[in-house]
């Protein structure tokens, strides 16, 4: 498949940009770690803090809780499992998009990159947040936890890629965690973190990030500077 036609001025150093969910476009991370929390409190096993109900955000859901709550005899997992989404599901509408993400995405189909997503979330999940903020059509392609490998295997991006027919040195992994960057290293293409979500900045020092933003503002900046 031939690289999407480019319009800007300047060549694209990326053909394929591929976005985390949840702590990178979707302000969610509080929200997950509390339902994590609370999930173990109705089953009584001991409730992470915050940043061990955090870290495992972007994981497919049964590994991320299994992580959690380690005590747990593993048949239990999808019953902890029903709790976090009850939780989930009776508050995901106060959930919303990053300030800034719109105007982004926008600028980057602009200059006719590939825009898709990678995430931790199952497929029903991420199209009822896809449908919740009025982006269902935006991204050419998307990949969830339930139907290919959880982060940080390669296959999200590996697929991505084959799609696309794009090459890992002309693919950006965007995310907000660890695993992002190991998905982005374990695929051999570049990546940039966000440090507002569920991992701090101290955390990417070893993954040969290009950038690391700050905010949304920083983000959208590097992309149309880098990008």
């Amino acid at each position: 498949m031939t690289s999407a036609p480019d319009t800007g001025l300047r060549p694209r150093a990326f053909d394929l940009i591929v976005f985390d969910w949840d702590g990178t476009l979707y302000d969610s991370t509080a929200l997950i770690a509390k339902c994590i929390q609370s999930a173990c409190q109705d089953l009584g096993v001991p409730v992470p803090t915050v940043e061990a109900a955090s870290y495992v955000i972007g994981l497919g859901l049964h590994d991320a809780l299994a992580h959690v709550a380690p005590s747990l005899p593993r048949e239990r997992v999808p019953e902890l499992g029903q709790r976090y989404r009850h939780h989930y599901f009776k508050r995901q509408h106060e959930l919303s998009l990053f300030d800034g993400v719109l105007p982004m995405l926008a600028s980057l189909k602009e200059r006719q990159h590939w825009l898709a997503v990678a995430t931790g979330k199952n497929r029903q999940g991420l199209n009822d947040a896809l449908a919740h903020v009025e982006l269902r059509g935006v991204f050419d392609g998307t990949r969830t936890a339930d139907e290919t490998a959880s982060k940080p295997h390669p296959m999200m991006l590996q697929e991505l890629m084959a799609e696309f027919g794009v090459e890992p040195g002309r693919t950006l992994m965007i995310g907000d965690t660890t695993h992002d960057l190991q998905l982005a290293l374990n695929a051999g293409t570049h990546s940039v973190a966000v440090s507002f979500g569920a991992h701090e900045h101290a955390a990417f020092a070893d993954f040969s990030t290009r950038f690391v933003a700050h905010s949304m503002t920083d983000l959208h900046r590097w992309l149309v500077d880098h990008a």
